[in-house]
């Protein structure tokens, strides 16, 4: 297995326990999670549960996935699922930032997310190509 490899599916698997596990902190306590996401004052009770329930099943999706592809051997489609995840914690970085959370949130969290997946997606990709 190439280093690319190798270091790709560790940032993959840290990745998808990583998110799952917020994932499941969102659907545990949506109310008490959603403040986290922009880094803002706590929303209307309303609001805050659904935007940590949706948040949560979009999250936990999220690592299951890439553990299946994971599970079942699949590491060039994880590849390219992952280059496409980073869509996410790139919009994330967008939200957070157009309503006015804090940039430190928006880049340091969001921003270096999106950052690492796009580094984990090349890596595998770049590890799993045919010679």
């Amino acid at each position: 297995m190439t280093w690319e490899k190798r270091t790709g599916l560790v940032l993959a698997v840290l990745g998808s326990l990583f998110i799952g596990y917020i994932g499941v902190r969102y659907l545990a306590g949506p109310a008490a999670m959603a403040p986290s996401f922009v880094g803002a004052d706590q929303p209307r009770p309303d609001a805050a549960a659904y935007l940590g329930n949706a948040k949560g099943v979009r999250d936990l999706f999220s690592g299951v996935v890439l553990l299946v592809l994971l599970a079942t051997g699949q590491f060039r489609a994880l590849g390219w699922v992952l280059l496409t995840v980073a869509i996410v914690p790139i919009g994330d970085m967008i939200i957070v930032l157009a309503h006015h959370g804090a940039p430190a949130t928006a880049f340091g969290v969001h921003g270096v997310t999106a950052a690492l997946v796009l580094i984990g997606a090349a890596l595998i990709l770049r590890g799993t190509r045919e010679r």
